[in-house]
């Protein structure tokens, strides 16, 4: 028996493949027509893949281009409500902030005015505290009348609520006592928008965009464009399947949870929504992604076979089928529908036979004749 060598470019994806003599699955060699076997070896084995045919309802797919966005329901963003000309700025774009944090000071002749206010309210109040006792010993003795003491108190009171409104300006902008105001982090999260530095002026008539926006970015949306003719095909918590252009072998999982009623004037396109975790902070606002979504339609059962175990040769498709290692077939399939993960074929398999999914070409060359 003369047995063929199978080179590959690959050392590690040597395949040694022993021959053995038996009643199955025979293959003819080219060179001198005797009837040969091929048997796995120990180390081959470790190479290939199996999985079990399984009939499956046939699942057509369709596939959407999207965007990861911030989830707008926990993006905070900060428009300055007084002027100022901007100290120090102490974060950056992409920076992890905690709350309570300082982000930066600003300067604000606002501030330095109601400083004076409180200031100027204070003394008031401290004068007409003293007033107010006075002329209550001098309505004691007789020498002002009831209304003039009234007078003062209402005074002293309408002082008290003009200095409460000031500190309460003054602690709504965290001013300091040097006459500048500061911008603390509202929530933990980082800084996705950044729109401030040193010697800037800000003013409240800036509001084409925020000082700055923060977002945990914990949880992120897929938007979904849909042109007009899938529209059938999409429906409120649907399954599907994301993959961004930065990490194409990973798959994420959701379900559409709103589809918006109003087209997008700037793209020609509804857009629905999947709301994903991203607790390692891959999902990055503003990246592109493939969304697959399963059409609802009633194509009956076929055997399904992962997309990974066909073999493409001379126009045709293969599979390779694994019974043992000394039992190997290669089946011509022909297709009846295909998805992202399956291929369903007319033919018909045995119940739990087995197929390679993974290096199949390698054996498919010795298998033939």
């Amino acid at each position: 028996m003369k047995i063929k060598t199978l080179l590959l470019s690959i050392p590690i994806l040597l395949l040694q493949l022993s021959a053995c003599q038996n009643g199955n699955d025979q293959v003819v060699s080219e060179s001198d027509g005797l009837d040969t076997t091929y048997c796995i070896s120990t180390e081959s084995k470790n190479l290939i893949g199996l999985d079990i045919i399984h009939q499956r309802p046939i699942q057509e797919q369709l596939t959407f281009s999207g965007k990861v966005e911030y989830n707008e329901n926990d993006l905070v963003s900060f428009k300055s409500l007084i002027q100022g000309v901007v100290e120090q700025v102490n974060f950056e774009l992409g920076d992890e902030v905690k709350k309570g944090q300082l982000l930066a000071t600003v300067s604000s002749s606002d501030i330095q005015q109601l400083l004076q206010d409180r200031r100027y309210q204070e003394s008031q109040i401290s004068l007409l505290e003293k007033q107010i006792s006075s002329k209550k010993e001098m309505l004691k003795d007789g020498l002002i009348a009831k209304p003039e003491l009234l007078t003062s108190e209402y005074e002293l009171a309408a002082a008290k609520i003009e200095l409460d409104k000031i500190n309460a300006a003054l602690q709504l902008f965290k001013a300091t006592s040097k006459g500048s105001f500061q911008l603390i982090a509202p929530k933990n999260g980082i800084i996705v928008k950044k729109n401030i530095s040193a010697g800037q002026t800000i003013s409240p008539e800036d509001n084409d965009s925020p000082l700055f926006a923060i977002s945990n970015l914990k949880q992120v949306w897929i938007l979904i464009n849909i042109h007009a003719t899938n529209l059938p095909y999409i429906h409120l918590n649907d399954e599907v399947q994301i993959r961004t252009l930065a990490y194409p072998d990973r798959t994420y999982r959701g379900r559409i949870d709103k589809i918006y009623n109003v087209f997008d004037d700037d793209e020609h396109v509804l857009k629905a929504r999947v709301v994903l975790s991203n607790e390692d902070l891959k999902l990055l606002p503003g990246l592109s992604a493939d969304i697959i979504v399963n059409k609802r339609t009633n194509l009956g059962d076929a055997f399904a076979i992962p997309n990974g175990a066909k073999i493409f040769h001379n126009n045709k498709e293969y599979v390779v089928l694994y019974n043992t290692d000394c039992d190997l077939q290669v089946k011509e399939i022909k297709s009846i529908a295909s998805n992202e993960e399956f291929t369903y074929v007319k033919e018909e398999f045995a119940e739990g036979q087995q197929i390679i999914t993974r290096n199949a070409l390698l054996f498919f060359e010795q298998l033939i004749p």
